[in-house]
């Protein structure tokens, strides 16, 4: 339910300042037909207080009743019969109050008609400020209403896309576990109580969607282990930042898949000893982290085999900051480098 104009301290003291001007107006019209202060002040009291009240039953009204566009004179009608109403509320209290009075009599009833007028324009305004008030807060509720469905829309797909980063993953080591087991049991073993830490790890952690970089890191060099086991001498990492990035936040999970697609693609289809290089750096704007490996460019095509990974890396940002230009992908030479920022 929209609240009333009336609802606000400053509007209650525009309409009470409003209110009290036109008293005054109201108190010296009276006095300039000779007539006493007591009379004055009495007519004035009588007539703006119902006016007040009668104000305050339109603008409440319309919390509940407003006409559909295009029947705006129903509001118009409204004002009328409630301003009759007033005006004979207001001509029995007074004479009841001084018709013994011929001089106040003959000026109450000349100026019944300029009432009527002051007492439409005055309910007609505050209908006005109503209608204008109370679509604006509809258009307000509607818009929270919009948000919100949007938020929790957003929300899901990103626990959806959390979901699927796990099996991804885990799939992936099951199949490197398998192929340990017969050649490297000792080493098959060691890596399902590394895969045990990480899982573990990650399910800690699932419930906050947004960790520091230093978190993130450590929980990374869980998956590194993991992977060292599964290449042995072949995979190297080097991981650089500073304490001034240390305690940046970033969304949970967010690097494992950009590693994860630097180590297919430096070791898949390459022999020897390779590199992976993070590197993580902060700028007025954004925390940038940098993850480089080199790459054959005669056996392996990065740039169309980035799959799920940096697709689902791509959308979490998306999703999160409404930007699509926050990770990039550039190959020279060797060398593939991927870059995901953070907006601070």
């Amino acid at each position: 339910m929209a609240t009333s104009p009336l609802s606000t301290f400053n509007n209650k003291l525009i309409f009470t300042g409003c209110w009290l001007t036109w008293s005054a107006v109201h108190v010296a019209i009276v006095l300039s037909r000779d007539l006493p202060w007591s009379i004055a002040i009495t007519d004035a009291a009588v007539s703006n207080v119902l006016l007040a009240a009668i104000c305050f039953l339109v603008s409440n009204n319309m919390r509940y009743y407003r006409p559909r566009k295009g029947r705006y004179w129903y509001l118009l009608l409204l004002c009328a019969a409630i301003c009759g109403l007033w005006m004979l509320a207001v001509r029995y209290v007074l004479l009841e109050l001084f018709g013994d009075e011929p001089l106040y009599v003959s000026f109450l009833e000349t100026s019944l008609s300029v009432r009527f007028t002051i007492a439409i324009l005055s309910t007609g305004c505050m209908a006005l400020v109503s209608e204008l008030w109370y679509t604006q807060e509809e258009y307000k509720e509607t818009e929270q209403r919009s948000k919100a469905a949007s938020e929790l829309a957003r929300d899901a797909e990103l626990y959806k896309l959390r979901q699927q980063l796990q099996p991804h993953f885990l799939f992936n080591s099951l199949n490197s576990i398998s192929a340990l087991v017969t050649s490297r049991p000792e080493q098959a073993r060691k890596m399902i109580q590394q895969l045990s830490d990480f899982l573990r790890g990650t399910l800690k952690k699932e419930e906050h969607q947004w960790i520091t970089l230093e978190e993130e890191l450590q929980h990374l060099q869980l998956y590194l282990e993991i992977e060292k086991v599964r290449f042995g001498h072949r995979l190297h990492t080097t991981i650089s930042y500073d304490e001034a990035t240390s305690a940046s936040r970033i969304p949970h999970m967010l690097l494992q898949p950009v590693v994860e697609n630097a180590i297919k693609f430096g070791l898949y289809d390459t022999t020897g000893e390779v590199t992976i290089g993070i590197t993580a750096t902060s700028t007025p704007e954004y925390l940038q982290i940098t993850v480089q490996n080199p790459f054959d460019p005669e056996t392996s095509s990065p740039r169309q085999g980035t799959g799920f990974g940096l697709s689902s890396v791509q959308r979490r940002l998306y999703l999160l900051f409404a930007r699509n230009d926050l990770l990039s992908t550039t190959a020279e030479g060797d060398l593939f480098t991927t870059i995901v920022k953070i907006p601070h």
